[in-house]
């Protein structure tokens, strides 16, 4: 196995960079700021030099997947903790390199809005924000089960500390510590749940096999017998909490609401996209006869999710929860596609992750611009924007029709292959999932009537609150540009992110379809063969 130092590299420079930026905040408030965005423009290079170097059409979906020809397209491995068969062991294929590209983008984007926003403890600040990234990250390249719960749980103190020190209290709600200590007790609680899959498996595949590993080739194709489903549930319920699944959503509407912009952007644009890849990477591989039992609920629950995220969101006022509840509503989408589990779903679940990420995005960032000026985020409050700015106006509108999947963005590529994908499979949920789409189009139409349209009250508004209206600056255009110009790409030219990430995907498909059979004799040399060429 050849080492390829770019994949901890690419884990190093978020957690120096930020390390960095809370040593020279007592020196000079305003070089963090620099500091974190030129790390994270380095990450999402390096990504692309990735990207140049590799070749990801190499695998036939026509053989059998096993632990001998996942499609990685580069590794690195060096011991860790030897004495329990746990090593530092990364890898990249084309479905982590994405997700990848995306976290590095978005992190560039979350750095650029908190420009204005964050006044104090500004270095102490972005060290939460690039450790958070990190760890996200590390999430992404982790194929050690003991490594990859490492980082799981290493991303979420940081979104904690985000939420709590830097958030803003809901008008007449709850305080932006509650909102930070539901998210950390949720994820908390369910990442325990998960460990103890993860402790379950390895445990089951060293009776199996006499090997102690967290090795993710060994632990392919292990013989959980009657343990498979209730594994497999201690993994989806770790998964489904970060998602979030229905009825497992309860943290998320109040951690976006009282999270500043970089956290919600981190959040909805990047951190729920963590579960999806769990779910890919481990749940349908792993577990592939307990997930096909699974497949009904899971997507009776993201079927629930759909519409209840969406209903929901008709009924809110603050800006922030109405996108909140829109997220939940999507990632019934997300279930959909997975447990479909072919490649056409699988691969419109690629374009949809990317795609959500961007547009998400980008409206939590005109949110945050929209507090700054208005002082408000109600919703009821607002109207007549489309006069007062030349810029603002038309940008929300573009990212509320990429929300509700317009023709020519990513959001409606990804739903369309989604949609094909998983008819042929389950057609009636595949339906209720297009009906459902009439709702996304309808909260998308009311966001942008009642923020742009209707009575002229924004400049009341401004005065009344103390702040002040005027148009996008140049940061701020080029951010939101730069987000939009993403989403086009993706919807007229996908091709691209469609290549890379195919072998990966046709990977899992096989996988998912035809169980791996477990060959612990191979498993164990190839173990061997990896600790012992350190």
């Amino acid at each position: 196995m050849e080492q390829n130092w770019i994949l901890p590299t690419l884990i190093a420079i978020p957690f120096i960079t930020g390390f960095l930026c809370w040593l020279i905040e007592k020196a000079d408030d305003r070089l963090p700021r620099w500091i974190a965005l030129l790390g994270m423009i380095a990450t999402f290079a390096l990504t692309l030099v990735l990207w140049q170097g590799n070749e990801f059409n190499t695998w036939l979906a026509t053989q059998n997947a096993g632990a001998d020809n996942v499609p990685w397209a580069a590794e690195f491995s060096v011991p860790w903790i030897p004495l329990l068969g746990i090593e530092f062991h990364l890898a990249m294929d084309g479905l982590s390199l994405l997700m990848i590209a995306l976290t590095a983008f978005l992190g560039i984007m979350a750095v650029a809005c908190s420009w204005g926003e964050i006044q104090r403890r500004v270095g102490f600040f972005h060290l939460n924000l690039l450790w958070s990234l990190g760890g996200v990250i590390g999430v992404f390249l982790a194929i050690d089960l003991f490594l990859f719960f490492f980082f799981w749980e290493l991303m979420l103190l940081p979104i904690y500390f985000l939420i709590a020190l830097w958030g803003h209290n809901a008008e007449g709600g709850r305080t932006k510590e509650y909102a930070a200590t539901k998210f950390f007790i949720y994820t908390q609680a369910s990442g325990l749940i998960m460990l103890i899959g993860i402790l379950v498996l390895v445990l089951m595949n060293y009776v199996q096999s006499g090997v102690l590993s967290f090795n993710y080739h060994h632990l392919l194709g292990t013989d959980l017998g009657g343990w498979e489903f209730i594994v497999m549930l201690c993994f989806f319920i770790g998964f489904a909490v970060k998602l979030p699944v229905f009825p497992l959503h309860g943290w998320l509407p109040d951690a976006h609401a009282q999270a500043p912009t970089a956290g919600s952007v981190d959040l909805a644009g990047i951190l729920i996209k963590t579960a999806a890849f769990g779910l890919l990477r481990f749940v349908l591989p792993l577990f592939p006869n307990a997930s096909a039992e699974f497949a009904p609920i899971a997507m009776t629950l993201g079927a629930i999710g759909i519409f209840y995220g969406a209903f929901l969101a008709f009924a809110q006022t603050d800006m922030k929860r109405l996108l909140a509840y829109t997220s939940v509503s999507h990632m019934g989408f997300v279930l959909l596609a997975i447990y479909a589990g072919n490649l056409v779903s699988l691969q419109g679940l690629m374009i949809q992750m990317l795609a959500h990420g961007l547009s998400s995005a980008a409206l939590f960032i005109m949110a945050g611009q929209m507090y700054e000026r208005l002082h408000t985020r109600d919703l009821t409050k607002m109207g007549g924007m489309w006069g007062q700015f030349r810029y603002f106006a038309p940008l929300l509108m573009f990212f509320c029709a990429a929300l509700l999947g317009i023709p020519g963005t990513g959001n409606f590529i990804g739903e369309i292959l989604i949609m094909l994908g998983a008819f042929a499979k389950f057609p009636v949920f595949t339906v209720l999932a297009a009906a459902s789409l009439v709702f996304g189009g309808l909260y998308s139409l009311i966001l942008i009537y009642q923020a742009l349209f209707g009575e002229n009250t924004s400049k009341a508004l401004a005065e009344q609150n103390g702040g002040r209206l005027h148009d996008l600056g140049k940061r701020e255009l080029v951010l939101l540009v730069s987000l939009a110009v993403g989403l086009v790409w993706l919807g007229l030219y996908p091709q691209p992110a469609l290549d890379v990430s195919h072998d990966a995907m046709a990977w899992i498909e096989s996988s998912y379809h035809a169980p791996i059979v477990a060959e612990h004799a191979h498993a164990h040399q190839t173990h061997s063969h990896l600790a012992g060429g350190q």
